[in-house]
């Protein structure tokens, strides 16, 4: 009779297990111990987007020289480019693209909720979006950081010259706790002026309801552009945070994560290598190893991500190396002209480097 009765108590757990294992997509582990953590969510959203047979990716569409929409329509920026650089990786196809527009409220819970499949919106990487947010970022784009802008006929030089000045400055942001802590460690009181959406952030700087205004610098010189005298406005020195830029996707969806950080690495590996959307053809008959196996025509590389051998080749046919991304989107035939600093190759003195593909 005991037996009996261990069998009836039983029985509802194991069919409330076999329940929560029949959901697809997802599967989400929950620990057996009270109050431990739960398992991290697996995803697969490889599968989604393949069958799709396009990507869904996040960006801003509002930031010149980042993900900005033309008069036509059209989508162009770095962050454009990362997302038509994993189209082309996919589908051999850079278009194979939709693009929607998020302010930085939105963003995450896009990303959570399946949305869109990646975010690439000038989104810093920080411990906490890659531990409680849930986010899984690839490598880092663009090495940034936080300044300030105020008008040029201003006695403002410095941040301790805003005591008691009015800051503009986006809520939802690392921008928004960055400038606290900073004003706070030095002593300096200052007046939030905080708005949700980016271009009212700047359209109240603009009509001189702020003293300054606080972004990533790439941000601020691109927002610079937009204003009505862009002459009148300067950017100060103060670097005062560090502000790693890099495209995300949801935590648990590790085939999708690893061939992501690839496609990021392939930029930087062509560059390294001296091929370009120009000349990568003529690389087709190198025989150098390194060469061949990264344009595919050696070894099975791109078959372990799930791609084809020759993903690399044709990211760098349809986008550049990041060199050409670089250029066509901040470069000195632009209107931002923003110099690449850090942004450089690590051989020539910056922070971008490429894991050897092997």
């Amino acid at each position: 009779m005991r037996k009996s009765a261990l069998i009836l108590a039983i029985a509802p757990l194991v069919f409330a297990i076999a329940a929560c294992g029949g959901e697809s997509g997802q599967t989400a582990n929950t620990a057996s111990t009270p109050g431990s953590p739960a398992a991290p969510v697996t995803r697969n959203r490889w599968d989604t987007i393949k069958s799709r047979g396009q990507l869904i990716c996040g960006v801003s569409g509002e930031i010149p020289g980042f993900s900005f929409v033309g008069t036509d329509g059209k989508y162009s920026g770095i962050d454009v480019d990362i997302c038509r650089a994993i189209a082309s990786a996919l589908f051999d196809n850079p278009d194979a693209v939709e693009f929607r527009n998020l302010n930085s409220k939105e963003r995450f819970t896009a990303l959570q909720t399946g949305e869109v499949d990646v975010l690439s919106r000038n989104t810093t990487w920080t411990l906490s979006r890659d531990s409680s947010v849930g986010l899984e970022f690839a490598p880092v784009v663009f090495y940034d950081g936080q300044a300030l802008m105020v008008r040029k006929n201003s006695s403002i030089k410095s941040l301790a010259n805003l005591k008691d000045k009015a800051i503009c400055v986006q809520t939802g942001t690392t921008t928004e706790q960055n400038l606290a802590d900073q004003m706070r460690k030095r002593g300096i009181t200052y007046k939030p002026v905080v708005f949700e959406d980016v271009n009212v952030t700047f359209a109240t700087y603009a009509q001189g309801r702020c003293d300054g205004i606080t972004a990533d610098r790439s941000a601020l010189v691109s927002r610079r552009t937009t204003l009505p005298k862009p002459e009148d406005n300067e950017i100060l020195e103060e670097v005062i945070s560090s502000e790693p830029l890099a495209p995300a996707i949801a935590k648990g969806d590790a085939k999708f994560g690893d061939a992501l950080k690839w496609v990021v690495y392939s930029l930087v590996k062509a560059e390294e290598l001296g091929i370009t959307s120009q000349n990568v053809g003529q690389f087709a008959t190198s025989n150098d190893p390194d060469i061949k196996r990264f344009l595919g025509t050696e070894g099975n590389l791109g078959e372990g991500l799930g791609l084809t051998n020759d993903f690399a080749a044709r990211i760098i046919k349809h986008v550049g190396n990041y060199a050409e991304i670089y250029d066509r989107n901040l470069g000195p035939k632009t209107k931002l002209n923003l110099a690449r600093g850090q942004n450089q190759l690590w051989s020539k003195g910056g922070l971008l480097y490429s894991p050897p593909f092997r």
